[in-house]
């Protein structure tokens, strides 16, 4: 893949944070964008920008840690636009609780968000793309902000998962031509984290877990 001009990417929670900047860099690439989050208000006006400018974009809402909901939705894509050739797994939440007062709910869904929908993307836009001869998956894991570790410990978890779980899909899905990657963003930073980012999709390492340092 030697640019992003007429292929499709799919990007989940794309309303905001990292995701949302990724957008504009996506449409002058040329790409043609799927952008994800559980409500479109976020990208109503993101999404109108890119098609005032001559690019193509379309919203989708979604929650993508329910499998039929993603299901859905990715069948949209597809009716849509025929196909997904890079997968950007960015959908996350971050309660800040201490641990001793945490909910049970709030450390679920943390790990749904953040960790299930990654692999339930990952397995169902992989098989797409098995049969379509190959494809690209970027998964979003830590992004620094300086925060530290103290009411974090459900996000961090489930960030530090999406590392093994790279890895892990990245051995597997390799001999389809699925390249899988992980990029860890610094918010202090961030036209190195998105550009790192279209270094990874563009390029043809699999396996890398790339992580971006604060901005000196």
């Amino acid at each position: 893949m030697n640019d992003l001009k007429g292929k499709v990417v799919l990007i989940t929670g794309a309303g905001q944070g990292f995701g949302a900047a990724m957008l504009p860099a996506l449409a002058k690439q040329g790409a043609i964008i799927a952008a994800n989050d559980i409500t479109t208000i976020n990208l109503d006006s993101p999404i109108e920008q890119i098609i005032t400018a001559g690019g193509r974009a379309k919203a989708y809402d979604a929650d993508v840690c329910k499998k039929l909901a993603l299901q859905t939705m990715l069948g949209d894509v597809l009716e849509d636009f025929g196909r997904i050739d890079v997968l950007i797994n960015h959908a996350s939440v971050q309660p800040r609780m201490p641990i001793l007062e945490m909910d049970e709910w709030d450390w679920h869904r943390t790990l749904d968000v953040n960790l299930t929908a990654t692999f339930l993307a990952t397995q169902s836009v992989g098989r797409m793309m098995r049969e379509q001869g190959g494809g690209k998956i970027l998964n979003i894991g830590l992004v620094e902000s300086g925060e530290g570790l103290d009411k974090r410990s459900a996000y961090l978890s489930s960030k530090m998962g999406i590392e093994s779980f790279t890895l892990a899909a990245a051995s597997e899905l390799a001999e389809h031509k699925v390249y899988v990657n992980a990029l860890l963003p610094n918010k202090s930073n961030m036209e190195e984290s998105v550009q790192a980012a279209l270094r990874l999709i563009l390029g043809d390492q699999t396996a890398q877990v790339i992580k971006i340092e604060e901005e000196k």
